[in-house]
């Protein structure tokens, strides 16, 4: 199936799938490529002068994060379930993805999903290229940016990308059984057990569980618990 101009049909998987598409009818956000090159933040501006950082803040503030490290960790995880989603299902319902360049894609930090993205213009590529895509044009430069401003392991941000990646498929899966659409299922799993054999990603999760060897952190937040695939039984620090 051809991608159609609105990727029309993300909207039956709903949530995290969704992009917008055209240019935004407001004032347009950043492009991604300029919010991985961004300069140092300072006081009210940091959602023009570095985006990235702004949507820490604004997600530290949102769950009372003790540590920068850990708002990192949930907004990175945030928006790689994004990029993961958009891409993963869009291959798995049309045979291809958007081309996901980050000069294409604009982010508003302040807004959540379907209304953080925009992809202005919709160009196919071959669903092989998911990862070149994905991992390489977003989480690497995510990554880099985020770790120039904050100390957060590159171990836990990679587990943080398999972690996405695996949410995705288990929503495909699941959507793609309730539907009686055995080949989307199919295909977002292969798709996927391709990305889990690159270097970056292919020691992050326990092949037979597919629990993280990292933690996102998540537990440290005020009444924060285990995620499901956490490599934790029970809170540290916690009997």
């Amino acid at each position: 199936m051809d991608l159609d101009p609105d990727l029309t049909a993300l909207h039956a998987l709903g949530g995290f799938f969704l992009l917008r598409t055209g240019e935004p009818r407001s004032r347009p956000p950043q492009t991604l490529a300029r919010a991985y090159v961004a300069r140092d933040a300072e006081g009210e501006n940091d959602v023009y002068e570095n985006p990235i950082i702004f949507r820490v803040r604004k997600v530290a503030e949102s769950v009372r994060a003790p540590e920068a490290r850990v708002a990192a960790s949930i907004a990175h995880l945030g928006f790689a379930a994004r990029l993961w989603s958009v891409a993963l299902g869009t291959a798995a319902l049309y045979g291809h993805i958007p081309d996901l360049d980050p000069r294409l894609l604009r982010w508003d930090p302040d807004a959540s999903a379907p209304d953080d993205l925009w992809l202005t213009e919709v160009r196919a590529l071959p669903a092989e290229r998911l990862g070149e895509v994905v991992r390489d044009g977003h989480l690497v430069p995510l990554a880099a940016a985020l770790r120039a401003h904050i100390p957060v392991s590159d171990r836990l941000l990679r587990g943080n990308a398999a972690s996405a990646l695996m949410g995705a498929v288990r929503q495909l899966d699941h959507w793609a059984r309730v539907n009686r659409r055995p080949e989307v299922g199919a295909r977002a799993r292969a798709l996927a057990a391709e990305m889990f054999t690159h270097p970056d990603l292919s020691d992050t999760l326990d092949p037979a569980t597919h629990r993280r060897r990292s933690c996102c952190l998540y537990y440290r937040l005020p009444g924060g618990g285990l995620c499901g695939d956490c490599c934790f039984d029970r809170p540290p620090g916690r009997p």
